[in-house]
């Protein structure tokens, strides 16, 4: 499973992407809107950042502002993805980019249906947003399962994107399922790697190490 970044903090990504475990990076109007800088700069320096798929969102609601504002963000860098609400309109852009094969990120999922017509748009990427619906007191991995099942029974190759992911228990779900990517928080990240039982494990190792008196180097 490919893992994205969910932020615009530039500096947080750099140092992520050290790691070599990051895949691409989506973005949205709210995280521009919290970096405070313009978007196209952004969008810029994250592409360089990471070679992967880069999710740049449009802010107009009408398909052929869609369009025009998709095909300026398209002209950015070659690893950008235009990132389109669903909505009728959104899938009308969405098959407009398809015939110009600019990668869509098609965002704002909550129903199978939904993510069926995305994909006979021609979408890219498909963004179930899992932890909104949990948030209303539905399964997001229950959206996940279905599109996984709709998908493979039609051979679509749209990628499931899991988004709107909260915690590491998300992340496992969702590669359980059979999402294609998920998009996570910095913060996100860091759990996953992280255990009580591999820190202690740790500590006594170095400690029998030390007592050695040895050294490798």
């Amino acid at each position: 499973m490919q893992i994205f970044l969910d932020s615009t903090d530039t500096k947080v990504i750099a140092d992520l992407a050290s790691t070599g475990l990051i895949d691409g990076v989506t973005t949205n109007p709210t995280l521009i809107a919290k970096s405070g800088r313009p978007m196209l700069e952004v969008i810029a320096e994250i592409c360089d950042i990471v070679p992967g798929p880069i999710s740049a969102e449009v802010a107009a609601t009408t398909a052929d502002a869609m369009i025009a504002e998709g095909q300026k963000l398209a002209k950015i860098a070659p690893n950008v993805v235009v990132k389109i609400p669903l909505t009728r309109d959104g899938l009308i852009a969405c098959a407009a980019f398809a015939d110009e094969e600019i990668k869509t990120n098609v965002t704002l999922c909550f129903s199978p249906t939904q993510a069926l017509l995305a994909a006979k748009a021609g979408a890219t990427y498909i963004s179930p947003f899992i932890g909104r619906l949990d948030d209303y007191g539905f399964d997001g991995m229950d959206l996940i399962r279905d599109i996984r099942a709709i998908y493979d029974n039609y051979g679509y190759e749209t990628e499931i994107l899991a988004a709107s992911v909260r915690n590491a228990g998300h992340v496992k779900e969702a590669a359980i399922v059979g999402a294609d990517v998920v998009t996570i928080p910095p913060a996100v990240f860091s759990d996953l790697y992280k255990h009580p039982l591999t820190d202690k494990g740790l500590e006594l190792f170095l400690k029998d190490w030390a007592s050695t008196g040895q050294s490798i180097l």
